[in-house]
């Protein structure tokens, strides 16, 4: 037979009220809060959240929507995600959205059914330029992509500065013909391709970029194509893990030898990364840091939802490694 809430009360020797208070964290003494705790456990009651929820219009649940749970940029954060939300004694309910617009509006609506306290959320542009955080009923905060930026707070790499950097660190090792290979669905992407051209045009070099779906099959089948060319680069960055992972597929494929006929670098430190043979240059991500401001902010607006929209900006660490050292050098 199922247990309910009067069992508990009965056992516990008082009132519904007082069960409901445990339950819901109210005030109530430690004495009270211990018996009900006991006939919780002893009884073997499981209260129903669907129904709490209803009666509340909220719950202890954040929403994590993200891109493509496989990328381990993406499995990392969430990761840090759950283990704030654990302590904070919330749950979390992870959706995976294949880049797709038609799902990430599909989850937010399952968001709002579920009462979901707030969603932390990596959007494509296209829902980003479209997002309307006040008709949703809960704040979000956006992670890795920009969102609208009076509406939601953020926590974002300095995407720009980042790609940047790997240029110059190409352009230091003595490469000039340098192609990039970036993302097509997010703002990350395209922030990446800023700072690439910015960084090619300050040197004085012409820019030669491609955008593709941000998959490992889709890189692997341009660059492929890319290295048929007859004016293919002598460098090649890439502006995620798993473009990079199929641009070293690609390499592989092809014979071509790495640095010594084609430098590569990109972004994500995954493990891969540093196995692979010579090694490839990366920026890491402070994907732990992403992960923990990301459900704090949301914690913040949660206690503070009149306070002003705030985006955290952190830097990325170039990791140098043998994928982009000069060619014909030790």
């Amino acid at each position: 037979m199922t247990t309910s809430i009067k069992d508990v009360a009965r056992l516990a020797g008082v009132s519904v009220a007082t069960v409901s208070r445990v339950l819901g964290n109210g005030p109530v003494s430690p004495e009270l809060r211990a018996r009900v705790e006991a006939a919780i456990a002893g009884s073997g009651y499981r209260p129903n959240l669907s129904a709490r929820r209803l009666r509340s219009q909220s719950s202890r649940t954040v929403g994590l929507i993200v891109s493509d749970i496989c990328n381990p940029f993406f499995t990392a954060v969430s990761r840090e995600v759950e283990d704030v939300a654990y302590r904070e004694g919330m749950r979390v309910i992870l959706c995976n959205t294949d880049e797709n617009p038609d799902k990430e509006a599909i989850y937010l609506r399952l968001m709002q059914e579920e009462r979901v306290s707030g969603v932390i959320f990596a959007a494509t542009r296209e829902t980003a330029a479209r997002l309307d955080v006040s008709a949703l009923g809960f704040p979000v905060v956006m992670i890795d992509r920009a969102g609208p930026a009076s509406a939601c707070d953020a926590v974002l790499l300095d995407n720009a500065a980042a790609a940047a950097q790997l240029v110059e660190h190409l352009l230091a090792q003595g490469y000039r013909s340098i192609g990039g290979l970036f993302g097509n669905t997010s703002s990350t992407g395209a922030e990446r391709h800023a700072g690439f051209v910015a960084a090619l045009s300050q040197a004085g070099l012409p820019v030669e970029a491609r955008f593709v779906a941000p998959s490992a099959a889709a890189a692997e089948r341009e660059v492929a194509n890319w290295l048929r060319q007859p004016d293919a680069p002598r460098a090649l960055i890439a502006s995620n893990g798993l473009l990079l992972l199929g641009a070293v597929k690609a390499v592989r494929g092809a014979g071509v030898v790495v640095p010594e006929q084609l430098a590569l670098a990109g972004f994500d430190n995954d493990s891969w990364t540093e196995l692979t043979e010579p090694g490839m240059t990366v920026v890491e991500q402070p994907v732990a840091e992403i992960g923990q401001a990301a459900m704090g902010m949301l914690l913040e607006r949660l206690r503070q939802p009149e306070r002003p929209v705030r985006k955290v900006v952190l830097a990325g660490r170039l990791v140098p490694r043998g994928s982009s050292r000069r060619a014909g050098s030790a």
